[in-house]
């Protein structure tokens, strides 16, 4: 058992006429498909430090098994709008777990997507913390109310979006959070 010390974002988009075959694109894409990836739930532990892209591949190695949080989507719909986004918050206080929340679906922006996963994240953690807010308010309104509390130091997200391809082809997207030791 561990606890990851670093995470990175990441994301991609595939082409394939085999729907594996675009999955599997978009991990190239992504820069992650030479790892065994193992999906996991939504917290981000305690002193975990977010690393470039560049920094965390340098810390994995082919073949191994990495935990992540990911989102994606799939499309043979020439046209179709698809996206995936992860959202991340984080709370203020040293020592205490933030929330990461995959997002994922169909016609949406990579920004509109993006902001809803980050408000999703944003709202579990302030759940967590006892941070009171109206869920029928926009995020902006309620971003104020996180941010005012003074428990919410950041929240983000890391989004892709793409139109489904012509031909009969499939379409994925994705979006990760990979978590390294």
């Amino acid at each position: 058992m561990y606890v990851p010390r670093y995470m990175f974002f990441t994301k991609g988009v595939g082409i394939y006429k085999e729907k594996l075959a675009s999955f599997e694109n978009a991990l190239r894409d992504a820069q992650i498909a030479h790892l065994n990836l193992v999906t996991v739930s939504s917290i981000f532990p305690p002193y975990c430090r977010i690393v470039s892209i560049e920094e965390g591949l340098l810390r994995l190695e082919a073949g191994e098994i990495t935990h992540c949080v990911m989102a994606r989507e799939q499309t043979q719909e020439p046209g179709r709008r698809i996206v995936a986004s992860i959202g991340l918050a984080l709370p203020s206080e040293k020592g205490r777990y933030g929330y990461l929340s995959e997002h994922h679906g169909f016609g949406q922006t990579e920004k509109e997507a993006g902001e809803y996963a980050e408000d999703l994240a944003a709202s579990m953690l302030a759940n967590t913390l006892g941070i009171e807010f109206d869920p029928t308010k926009d995020y902006d309104e309620r971003r104020e109310v996180y941010q005012m509390s003074g428990k919410i130091v950041e929240s983000q997200h890391t989004s892709k979006a793409a139109l489904g391809a012509e031909g009969n082809l499939w379409t994925t997207v994705l979006a990760a959070a990979i978590f390294v030791k």
